[in-house]
Order: C-alpha cells, then sequence, then structure tokens
C-alpha cells in the first residue's frame, strides 16, 4: 500500500488552497480530484469575486483558477496530481481506494483534507426528470465549459445569488431568460446582481414556484403557481411560460459521504445547507488525521472556501509533521480573513450555523 503524507480529494477552490498550503509547509502532497480540469466552480465562474484583495476580488472566477494553478506550480516538486480519479472510500483507519483511469489504488495518508464540494439540490413537482430540466450550476457548466447553448428560453428557479448569475450569463450567451422565481417572500441574492437582471426587463416572481413541467419528449412549458406563508400552492394563480429550459436553482448540499465513512461527526445544519462535519476552528474533524474545507464543511462563497483551503493545508501539514515558517501568522491571519468574510447581515446564517455545530446553540 502506498504511504503519502498530505492526501487531498478534490481540487476546487478549497482544494488547490490547501495543496498550495500543504505543500509550502514542506509537505509532500497528492491531489486527487475526479474532473478532468482543476478548479472546480471556478471554471466556469466568468463573474468578478466580491470579498477583500487576498480572494482575489474584482477578479473573475475563471482567472482565479488559473492564478491557484500557477502557484500550485511554483511548488511541483511537492505535489503530484491524480485528475479522472474517483475516490471510492475513505476508511476508519485513514486508509483512501480509488479509481484513476483505469486503475485501483489504495494508500495510507498521514493526513487527509477532504474538500469533495457540494451538489446540487433538486426540486419535486410533475415532470421534474424531463429533457430541458437543468441544474443551475450544470447549465453554467454547458455554457462556459463547453460553449453549448443550454436551450432557448429559460425559465430560473432561485433568486439567490448563482440564480441571478447564471440568469445574466444566460442572456451574455444569447438566450431569452423569460424570469426569475422563487418561493421565498425575498430575493435571496445580492441587490448588485438582480438590479443588473431588472434593469435588463427581467422580472423577478418571490413568493412563487414550480407546479408542474409540460412536455411530450422534452420540455415545453412550464407552470407556476403563488405559495402561502406554508409554501403550499395557491389553487387559480398559475401563470405559464412557454420554454425549453428549466433551471433549478435551489442550493447546494454537502458531499460529505467519504466523512461519514471514515466516521467522522455529522451534524444536519440548515444554515450550513445539511450534513456537515464537526469541525474545530483549524477546519480538523473529530477525526485528528482528517481536515474538511470549503462547501463540504458547510456552503458558502468561493471566497470561503479558499481562506478555509489554506487553513486546512496549514494546519494538515503540521499534523503531519511539516510546520510551515509562518505558521502562527498565516493561521491568525486566515482566521481574520474568515472572520471579514462572514461578518454583517449576510454571514449572519453561516454564524448561527457554525455555532449550532459547535454546540452554541439547539
Amino acid at each position: 500500500m502506498r504511504q503519502v503524507e498530505v492526501a487531498i480529494v478534490g481540487g476546487g477552490p478549497a482544494g488547490l488552497c490547501a495543496a498550495i498550503s500543504a505543500a509550502s509547509s514542506g509537505a509532500h502532497v497528492l491531489l486527487m480530484d475526479r474532473n478532468k480540469y482543476l478548479g472546480g466552480q471556478l471554471i466556469k465562474q466568468t463573474h468578478m469575486f466580491f470579498g477583500s484583495e487576498k480572494q482575489y476580488a474584482s477578479t473573475r472566477g475563471i482567472d482565479i483558477s488559473e492564478i491557484l494553478l500557477k502557484q500550485l506550480d511554483e511548488y511541483k516538486d511537492n505535489i503530484e496530481i491524480l485528475k479522472d480519479t474517483t475516490v471510492l472510500g475513505l476508511y476508519e483507519d485513514g486508509v483512501i481506494s480509488g479509481i484513476s483511469g483505469d486503475e485501483y489504488f489504495k494508500l495510507k495518508p498521514d493526513v487527509t483534507v477532504v474538500s469533495t464540494g457540494a451538489s446540487e439540490k433538486v426540486l419535486a413537482f410533475p415532470g421534474n426528470d424531463m429533457p430541458g430540466i437543468y441544474g443551475a450550476g450544470a447549465a453554467q457548466t454547458l455554457m462556459n465549459v463547453y460553449g453549448v447553448k443550454p436551450g432557448q428560453k429559460v425559465l430560473m428557479v432561485g433568486a439567490g445569488n448563482i440564480g441571478l448569475i447564471v440568469s445574466y450569463q444566460l442572456m451574455q450567451a444569447g438566450v431569452i431568460v423569460s424570469g426569475i422565481i422563487d418561493a421565498a417572500p425575498r430575493i435571496g441574492g445580492y441587490l448588485v446582481h438582480a438590479s443588473k437582471i431588472r434593469r435588463m426587463g427581467v422580472p423577478i416572481l418571490t413568493g412563487h414556484t414550480v407546479k408542474e413541467a409540460i412536455g411530450k419528449d422534452c420540455l415545453e412549458k412550464a407552470v407556476i403557481w403563488e405559495v402561502d406563508e406554508k409554501y403550499e400552492g395557491i389553487e387559480g394563480t398559475e401563470k405559464t411560460f412557454d420554454v425549453d429550459v428549466l433551471c433549478i436553482s435551489v442550493g447546494l448540499s454537502p458531499l460529505v459521504e467519504l466523512l461519514e465513512q471514515s466516521g467522522c461527526e455529522i451534524k444536519y445544519i440548515p444554515e450550513l445547507s445539511g450534513k456537515v462535519p464537526v469541525v474545530d476552528e483549524n477546519h480538523m474533524t473529530t477525526k485528528p488525521f482528517i481536515y474538511a474545507a470549503g462547501d463540504v464543511s458547510g456552503v458558502e462563497e468561493a471566497s470561503s472556501a479558499m481562506v478555509e483551503g489554506y487553513l486546512a493545508g496549514l494546519c494538515a501539514a503540521k499534523t503531519a509533521g511539516f510546520k510551515h515558517p509562518q505558521f502562527d501568522y498565516l493561521k491568525e491571519d486566515y482566521h481574520k480573513q474568515i472572520e471579514a468574510l462572514r461578518a454583517g447581515p449576510q454571514g449572519e446564517r453561516i454564524r448561527r450555523g457554525i455555532a449550532k455545530m459547535k454546540g452554541g446553540l439547539r
């Protein structure tokens, strides 16, 4: 069985930053990702980031991925990358198994950082498995990674940041966005994104959800209706949209299966978007040789995922016996960055979720 100092599962924003941080500490890193390209959600994000200069504010996600890959290359002697690699198991003794290409492998890291991200949530309604119905992230991948328009006319379900941003990118690609709906009484995304959409003449209907999808071989119409205070549909309020694409943007669920399998303590925290591992302030799980960073430990913006990755990689390397010369300074700086990203009203939900995860609230 192969021995590894630091293994990182997932090559998105958190995984890339964890690899850079651990390698710069002197540890040898094995970075594994199931995709052909590293960068995760960054490689499909053409909008500019918020945050501060340290999280590459005013830089597009696709450019941030290139910046991180160049930093990764600076430590190429310490980093091995396995793409097209699926990790199948993370066991209680820390052993990892997986498939890389056609080859099955097992390895035993000293420390593992799990940064598997999150998957898109689905919405239940008649016809929701019909061709033409996508997760918003899938539509974004089609457009921005593969250059394929998902259709001609779209109805977006979800007025959070992802729904608003992807709607704007659809319009940039020449797709007609017939409207954006959200069951909540208020828009969940940043006002700057919503204002840009409304200036382009796209209606945003809050208090609405999908009643059904209609079509023979693919989507032809989407029927929506208003919801009451219990989010139940109200008969007689139906509206029909002639669309060939329905984009679902109703949130993400952390991909915690490997952490569950390893025996890490898991809690269901709605504010963090579902089941998440219990982690300490340095993102170490209840297994001292396993860390978790990014959306797998609670869904936030990519800026937070990157900082969590840097922090987890730094501390994982120390656990493996490789302490960065500036460990104390960097650790304090990463904590300050995370605190700043979660400050204010926008970060209240995340702060509540973390308090629950650590047992401060029930």
